[in-house]
């Protein structure tokens, strides 16, 4: 879907198609010079990381494994409730593994932070996180991101993998819902 498609819904792109693409072949550049040697696990998280994980994995020159994991700390809102959920585990065994979260988005931190300390529990050597964007304004905790692709402002943003009620998960950027769409 492109921006044109749903125009009337959004108050402003913030990153473009080239924008986003840019971003990924900058964070596989950086994974693959850390990871050097080693096979990581790369844990994507649903439903929102699906582009991002897809997206880099298939950017990535080195071997990795992938599994995926889906927790939810939103239901059908438009901010964090802070209250995770697992919906799906993970099938791979974490023990001495390199494993490294692949987000869409790191918001309030409260969903993150909890799934690093889940993820850690389970024996991992290491465990990153891996996020295309971040707003460090709306962060409650701060939690470490190793791999970041961009900063955005403190606005509900949809697109590439993000939503708003399941709807523009495939817009190929990145923008600020208008809010006469969530109001």
């Amino acid at each position: 879907m492109d921006v044109d498609d749903v125009r009337g819904d959004l108050a402003e792109v913030l990153l473009t198609e080239q924008q986003v693409r840019e971003g990924i072949v900058r964070l596989a550049r950086r994974i693959e010079a850390d990871y050097d040697g080693d096979r990581p696990l790369l844990v994507g998280v649903l439903k929102g990381a699906v582009m991002v994980m897809a997206d880099l994995a298939r950017e990535l020159r080195v071997h990795v494994d992938m599994d995926w994991m889906a927790v939810s700390s939103y239901g059908a809102g438009t901010r964090s409730s802070g209250v995770v959920r697992i919906l799906k585990d993970l099938d791979t065994d974490l023990t001495g593994r390199h494993v490294l979260i692949v987000e869409d988005i790191v918001d309030s931190g409260l969903t993150l932070s909890w799934l690093l300390a889940n993820l850690e529990s389970r024996g991992a050597a290491s465990v990153r996180v891996c996020a295309l964007l971040r707003k460090p304004d709306a962060a409650r905790i701060v939690v470490p991101v190793s791999y970041l692709g961009f900063d955005i402002p403190n606005e509900f943003v949809v697109g590439y993998g993000l939503d708003y009620a399941e709807r523009y998960r495939n817009l190929k950027a990145v923008a600020v819902l208008a809010p006469h769409v969530y109001q």
